[in-house]
C-alpha cells in the first residue's frame, strides 16, 4: 500500500526537542517542519499536514464503552488522533472535532504514566492497545514508536500490547525483541466492503501477508471483523474472508477475534453522505440503541454473529471470539451464553491471554 507522508509538520515548541520529533525529522527529510507556540484548533482539514502537540490529559485511558453493553476492559495508550485511510464508515469523522492527523509529542510522559500504572497494579493483567483513536501503525515508518513500545512491553510480566492496523507497516517489528508480549492485529472486512468503503487501506492479501510476517517472527495475532456491513451477498463475502484468513495463518497463533456490526452516532450519517457520496451504508435498516447509536435490527446482527461464530468454531473450537458492544440478549442468541456466566468479558479475554500467550 502507499505510505501517506505529510508535507508539513506543525510542532509545538514544548515538544520540539523530544524523541518523537527527532524520529520524524530523520524519516521525513522532504517535509517542512514549523515550530509554533501552540497548534491552533481548526475545523479546516489539510491532508498534507501532521500536527505534533503536547497532550495535556491522561495518556492511558479506558475503552469508551457504555454501561448498557458488555465492554472488553481494554486500556488505550493515547498517542494520537485521526487517520488518513479515509474509510467511509470511520466513527472518528463524527467523534473528533479535530480534523487533522495529530500525534502527541510527550511520549516520555506516556511511558512514565504507563510504568506507574503497571507498577501500582502488579497483580492485574493489563491488556493495552493503541488503535482506538488512530491506526496503530499508520505512521510507524516515520515515528518508530513501535521500537519503544514493543521492547517496553517485552519486559512487563503483567501486560500485553495490541497493535491494531489496516496497514502493512510491520517492518520495524521484524527487528524487535517482543518476548511474546505483543499482539499484532488487523481489522478485516469483506472484499466488497473493502473496495467500496476502505479506499486507501491495504488489500486483504496484503494484510494476511503482514500477519504471516509477524507470526513467523513469533508475534501473536488478533483479527477484528468490525464493522460488519449488511449487503445482499454478505454471507459469501465474509465467509470468503474467514476462509482466506485461516488459510493464511495458523489459528493457534490467534489470541482473539472480535465481531461487531456497524453502529454509529446519528451525526455520522450526514458526514458519510457529504464526504463519501458513493457509499450506500448509511441507508441500511437501523434502530437507535440504548447507547444512542444507530444499529442494525437485532435479527440482522444475530444472523451476522451466528454465521461467523459457527464458521470460526469449525476451524478452532477454542478460539476466543467476542462481540464488541452488544448486550446479554444478543450474546445468548449468538453464543448460547452471556459473558457474565463466564466471569465477564474482561475475564474471557484475560483467560485467552493466559491460555494462548501463557502470560499472567
Amino acid at each position: 500500500m502507499r505510505v501517506w507522508a505529510p508535507k508539513r509538520v506543525l510542532v509545538e515548541a514544548e515538544v520540539a526537542e523530544g524523541d518523537l520529533v527527532r524520529s520524524l525529522r530523520e524519516n521525513l527529510p522532504g517535509a517542512v517542519f514549523e515550530i509554533v507556540d501552540r497548534v491552533s484548533e481548526s475545523d479546516c482539514r489539510d491532508p498534507d499536514v501532521l500536527e505534533v502537540v503536547r497532550f495535556q490529559g491522561r495518556l492511558l485511558k479506558s475503552c469508551p464503552g457504555t454501561r448498557h453493553y458488555h465492554c472488553c476492559g481494554y486500556r488505550i495508550l493515547h498517542f494520537g488522533i485521526q487517520c488518513t485511510l479515509e474509510c467511509s464508515y470511520c466513527i472518528l469523522q463524527a467523534y473528533l472535532n479535530q480534523p487533522n492527523l495529530r500525534l502527541f509529542g510527550n511520549t516520555g510522559e506516556m511511558l512514565r504514566e504507563l510504568t506507574d500504572e503497571l507498577e501500582q497494579h502488579p497483580d492485574t493483567l493489563h491488556r493495552i492497545g493503541t488503535g482506538e483513536f488512530t491506526d496503530s501503525l499508520l505512521l510507524d515508518p516515520f515515528t518508530g514508536l513501535s521500537k519503544k513500545l514493543v521492547p517496553f512491553f517485552a519486559g512487563k510480566a503483567n501486560a500485553v500490547l495490541e497493535l491494531k492496523t489496516k496497514t502493512t507497516f510491520v517492518q520495524n517489528l521484524g527487528e524487535l525483541d517482543h518476548n511474546g508480549h505483543t499482539i499484532t492485529a488487523w481489522s478485516l472486512n469483506s472484499e466488497y466492503v473493502r473496495l467500496r468503503e476502505e479506499p486507501l487501506a491495504s488489500t486483504l492479501e496484503e494484510r494476511f501477508e503482514a500477519a504471516r510476517f509477524c507470526s513467523e517472527r513469533g508475534y501473536f495475532l488478533a483479527f477484528h471483523l468490525d464493522p460488519i456491513i449488511h449487503y445482499p451477498e454478505w454471507r459469501s463475502g465474509y465467509g470468503e474472508v474467514l476462509d482466506r484468513l485461516f488459510s493464511a495463518v495458523d489459528p493457534g497463533r490467534i489470541v482473539w477475534m472480535s465481531l461487531g456490526a456497524f453502529r454509529f452516532m446519528p451525526d455520522l450519517k450526514g458526514v458519510i453522505r457529504a464526504r463519501h457520496p458513493g457509499s450506500r451504508i448509511p441507508y441500511g435498516e437501523f434502530i437507535r440503541g440504548l447507547d444512542g447509536k444507530m444499529r442494525y435490527f437485532r435479527d440482522i446482527r444475530v444472523e451476522f454473529y451466528e454465521f461467523m461464530v459457527e464458521k470460526i468454531r469449525k476451524i478452532d473450537p477454542d478460539l476466543c471470539i467476542y462481540l464488541c458492544m452488544e448486550g446479554d440478549d444478543i450474546w445468548k442468541e449468538s453464543f448460547g451464553f452471556s459473558p457474565d456466566e463466564r466471569g465477564g468479558l474482561s475475564a474471557m479475554l484475560d483467560n485467552a491471554v493466559r491460555k494462548r500467550m501463557r502470560i499472567g
